[in-house]
């Protein structure tokens, strides 16, 4: 049997225990993704995998961050520098100074 196109893979399948939130970050093993839109407790959606996002920062956060700089997320969600303990998330695409609410992040996996 020869493999068959499904889709284009911007977009995952994924349905949630939980309510889940607009511009959640979330995990499944290595595979990382952002919602974008609301997803109710088990109803079919999915994860963007692909694309540009402006990730909010930790208050608490004053690094800044730098194009091309690879970017993780924490379990909850946070982004960061760290890559022990945490997963892969994408690289930045515009500097973030220390004082940014956001960092923009292309994903990739």
């Amino acid at each position: 049997m020869q493999a068959q196109f499904v889709h284009d893979g911007r977009q995952v399948d994924f349905t949630p225990d939980v309510d889940v939130s607009v511009g959640s970050i979330v995990i499944q093993g290595d595979l990382v993704g952002i919602t974008r839109r609301d997803l109710p407790a088990d109803t079919l959606g999915s994860i963007a995998v692909e694309g540009v996002f402006d990730i909010p920062k930790d208050p608490a956060d004053a690094e800044t961050y730098s194009a091309g700089q690879k970017i993780y997320a924490t379990t909850d969600g946070i982004v960061t520098e760290v890559a022990d303990g945490t997963f892969y998330l994408g690289k930045v695409v515009s500097d973030a100074e220390a004082t940014d609410n956001f960092v923009r992040v292309r994903l990739s996996q």
